[in-house]
């Protein structure tokens, strides 16, 4: 509603997604912005409190870090201003957006897109019904599933996720014909995520080709892995990732950013990996945990895991 609507914006607005759903789009209807000076849970919720916020745009890395303020914190603020949460950009765990609309209520809303397009869009009841949805896609040929040719997948078969392209304004990469050709194929494009549609035609992502381990000739999905210990309450962050092995080709490890006031010990490295055997399959399960002091970030707050894999290849090669 303009002139009585306010937005929470988040992120930096050089990143396309702040800009569109945090600066353009509230301005353009009326609605006022608020712009953080930096990310911070609680200072967070006090701004939606302070400035009556209606709406806000956040990535998954921030519900995590919101979910792991004490209770009483979290109960000090009153957010009941708030109609929408929206948030994309990585794959959100189950249990972190089940948690975030118990908190919140059916406020929350996720998309599935990028600057080269959309995907899917899913609110809080239908992602319910359907935990781990990112929607489903409309019209229903959106997106199709398939091999990297484009060649349609079954319903429930893991494959690269191709995304109709719109007949003009095509977008290209700058000064990159190379990567934009390999992008598309006849009126499709991948930005080299992978999922599947079920029986029901909602789409589902499992994570990227290029975070993709395979460990003995099988696939692990780190996003999964990541999932399991976010649910770990010394975890604040996770990235799984595939190191070199002599004799699995790669082996699954996880890097860790505790909370505050928590020491990385052996003791809680055995105990992070008792807790992700307890929820995955074994091969999915890390062979060692390490911790540090920070992940390394994207300024939109989501984890450079391209970064983290190559420190531990040159690690390796040394």
């Amino acid at each position: 509603r303009a002139g009585e609507d306010r937005h929470l914006c988040t992120g930096p607005l050089y990143h396309a997604a702040p800009l569109a759903f945090s600066l353009n789009a509230p301005l353009s209807a009326g609605v006022g912005t608020v712009l953080m000076d930096g990310w911070d849970a609680e200072e967070a919720l006090r701004l939606v409190e302070a400035e009556r916020i209606t709406h806000t745009h956040m990535v998954p890395t921030m519900f995590h870090r919101l979910l792991s303020l004490p209770e009483d914190v979290r109960a000090r603020y009153d957010l009941s201003t708030l109609r929408f949460v929206l948030h994309g950009a990585a794959p959100c765990p189950v249990s972190v957006k089940a948690r975030l609309i118990e908190w919140l209520g059916p406020v929350v809303w996720e998309y599935y897109a990028a600057t080269e397009g959309v995907g899917s869009f899913v609110d809080s009841a239908t992602w319910l019904a359907h935990p781990g949805t990112v929607g489903k896609p409309n019209p229903p040929d959106q997106v199709l599933i398939g091999d990297e040719a484009a060649q349609a997948l079954p319903p429930g078969e893991v494959g690269l996720v191709w995304v109709k392209a719109p007949a003009t304004g095509r977008f290209a990469y700058f000064k990159d014909e190379a990567k934009t050709r390999s992008t598309y194929v006849g009126d499709r494009f991948t930005l080299g995520d992978m999922g599947y549609l079920d029986e029901d035609g909602f789409l589902y992502l499992t994570d990227r080709t290029a975070n993709l381990i395979i460990t003995g000739g099988v696939n692990v999905y780190p996003a999964e892995v990541d999932a399991a210990l976010l649910e770990h309450p010394a975890v604040a962050d996770a990235a799984t990732i595939g190191i070199p092995s002599v004799e699995w080709g790669e082996e699954v490890k996880a890097v860790v950013e505790l909370q505050a006031g928590v020491t990385g010990t052996a003791e809680l490295a055995g105990e992070l990996l008792r807790h992700c055997r307890e929820r995955l399959a074994a091969f999915k399960c890390p062979r060692t945990v390490d911790f540090v002091d920070a992940l390394p970030r994207q300024d939109n707050g989501k984890i450079y895991k391209g970064l983290l894999r190559e420190r531990y290849r040159e690690a390796a090669r040394a």
